[in-house]
């Protein structure tokens, strides 16, 4: 096997509109919720939402490109060139044939559904679609797009996997590497869900948080009062290098990637396994595939979206995983800050352990206010604030709907 580090990073968050600044604001334990400024909210029982602050899309493209993206486009675009210049990837002295992309999008175009849709509608039925219609809607365009403008002919797809979609691409663009398919591969993923239908859809389910007058505290993965997820928007970008490819053009390396796991929960398409099987399962396949020992891992940023169901079934697996080495990690669900990016999470949160072990810290999970009595207090669950510790090994989990499980454990690079 190949070995595959970690040589560009870019992102998009409701915290940060780039790596610098998410890393600055994880550090601070900064919320990203606020009420909801896209659309009126009057008739929603949910009126707040993670969204990208002070973002133009025409700084970093033409007005005539922002036309024809979904804004689940645009954000992946801004993020794969914010990686691909960190990475210092210049696409001419690359094997094109070699260098691909895999992206991972939950839901893609809804924002331009809803809105050919509501069209549609307020033309009284005539048919007057957009003809980038469906290339703004699918899911696999972000992927299309990005090895379009750099000219990437290797590996190129979507996956969709709910929640777990940005941790399924970035497994995947890793066994492209690591089986010799491949010499570099951008890969994370992107979403763009906070419009009239994805709030209407999410509280329909129940799902959502409803805490109106308090946006910021609303996110709140472990408390006592936890009453939903917070919708977030955003994505994050990693350029996924072979080893002895990266040190021969002399490249940066922030952290190797040694490990990747997926299964499933063959339970409800909703709601977590109540024993926490599938999550149980993942990480130690995840671990097994990194040939790493549960005593060597310091980090877990968990799925923990702040649902009553979700966050004590992650708990309990990480307790049975895990014996009495889970009271020596730290674990910390950075939701509760970025909110739920769904597809996109699992990209945002692989890039968050990867500050991690750059900076030598733990992110909090910020809103703790009232203990749990079903979650056992001995846990270091990061509680409010960022705390310092040398992270050799991180762990990140993304559980998505239908019963999706993806683990994917980095480390330090050490020889």
């Amino acid at each position: 096997m190949k070995r595959v580090v970690v040589t560009g990073l870019g992102a998009l968050t409701p915290i940060g509109n780039t790596t610098s600044a998410f890393s600055e604001a994880l550090k601070n334990g900064k919320s990203g919720a606020a009420p909801i400024t896209y659309f009126d909210t009057t008739n929603f029982k949910t009126k707040f939402a993670c969204e990208i602050k002070d973002f133009e899309p025409e700084n970093f493209m033409h007005k005539r490109e922002v036309r024809r993206l979904d804004p689940f486009q645009r954000y992946a675009m801004v993020i794969a060139d914010e990686a691909i210049a960190d990475a210092g990837l210049d696409s001419e002295k690359l094997d094109l044939d070699r260098a691909g992309v895999i992206w991972g999008s939950g839901i893609g175009g809804m924002n331009t559904v809803e809105a050919e849709v509501e069209t549609y509608i307020q033309g009284n039925g005539i048919p007057r679609y957009n003809p980038f219609m469906i290339p703004k809607m699918i899911s696999d365009l972000a992927a299309g797009l990005i090895s379009i403008k750099y000219g990437y002919r290797g590996p190129n797809y979507a996956t969709v996997s709910a929640c777990a979609s940005a941790s399924h691409a970035i497994g995947n663009a890793f066994d492209y590497i690591r089986l010799g398919r491949a010499d570099v591969m951008i890969t994370g993923g992107s979403e763009a869900t906070v419009c009239k239908v994805g709030i209407g859809g999410f509280n329909a389910m129940k799902a959502l948080s409803t805490r109106n007058d308090s946006p910021e505290t609303a996110s709140r993965p472990f408390d006592a009062e936890r009453d939903g997820f917070v919708l977030g928007e955003g994505g994050g970008a990693i350029v996924l290098e072979e080893l002895e490819h990266a040190r021969a053009r002399g490249a940066k390396i922030y952290a190797e990637v040694v490990g990747a796991g997926a299964t499933a929960d063959a339970h409800h398409i909703t709601a977590p396994h109540p024993e926490g099987l599938g999550a149980m399962q993942v990480m130690k396949t995840a671990l097994q595939d990194a040939k790493l020992n549960i005593e060597e891992v310091d980090y877990i940023n968990v799925h923990g979206t702040s649902t009553p169901l979700g966050d004590i079934a992650e708990v309990t697996a990480i307790q049975r995983v895990f014996g009495d080495h889970a009271y020596k990690l730290n674990i910390s669900s950075t939701k509760s800050m970025t909110g739920h990016l769904l597809g996109a999470a699992g990209a945002v949160e692989a890039i968050a352990c990867i500050l991690a072990i750059n900076d030598n810290f733990v992110p909090p999970t910020i809103n703790h206010f009232t203990d749990d009595e079903k979650i056992d207090s001995k846990l270091n669950l990061t509680f409010n604030t960022a705390q310092e510790r040398k992270v050799r090994v991180a762990l990140s989990n993304t559980f998505g709907f239908g019963g999706h499980n993806a683990s994917l454990v980095v480390k330090r690079l050490e020889s």
